[in-house]
């Protein structure tokens, strides 16, 4: 295996088994796992799906084929978010790309401070494309928009265990502007 790319995760690739999942392998956090900090760029609630749509009820109002809204990053001199690298192989890099395709990866390396260490190569991370926010802003217009609750507590708990202080952290990340709800996911 040659490693040469970290992965800047804010959401649900900061938990291990998410990113498990796509890169069919558990990281070894000792030597593939870093706790970082992204300087420049915001987290936010601002990603509308390309291709999960779900249905749900929230106040009343029932919701067919909405669109399911993630976490996303934008640009903010002022800012910075916290997460996790993660370090991958070009096939493991390439599986991600697939799997945040309506994102853009971008080289952040000169943005990302670790947490008591350093690391050789690169560091991305995933942007998200203007066609997604477009959408999920024209969606939340709508009222067509919302957050998954299993989505919500992933990434939740994986904040919870980085350690002291990240889940706070995560928790400064402006709230999203549409509800959290349990999607049936279509």
């Amino acid at each position: 295996m040659t490693f040469s790319t970290w992965v800047f995760g804010y959401g649900s690739l900061v938990s291990p088994a998410s990113m498990a999942r796509t890169i069919g392998r558990v990281v070894d956090p000792t030597t593939e796992f870093a706790i970082a900090h992204l300087h420049g760029y915001g987290r936010r609630w601002n990603y509308g799906s390309l291709h999960r749509r779900g249905d749900w009820s929230d106040d009343g109002m029932e919701v067919t084929q909405g669109l399911i809204v993630s976490l996303g990053l934008e640009e903010s001199t002022d800012e910075s978010c916290n997460g996790a690298a993660i370090r991958v192989t070009a096939d493991e890099l390439a599986q991600l790309d697939w799997r945040e395709r309506d994102y853009e990866r971008t080289d952040v390396t000169d943005h990302v401070e670790l947490d008591g260490r350093t690391i050789a190569g690169r560091i991305v991370t995933y942007v998200p494309r203007v066609s997604a926010v477009d959408r999920y802003e024209q969606a939340r217009d709508r009222g067509r928009a919302a957050v998954e609750q299993r989505y919500w507590d992933l990434v939740h708990t994986a904040f919870d265990a980085l350690g002291s202080g990240h889940r706070e952290r995560f928790s400064s990340t402006p709230a999203p502007d549409v509800p959290v709800v349990d999607i049936a996911v279509n």
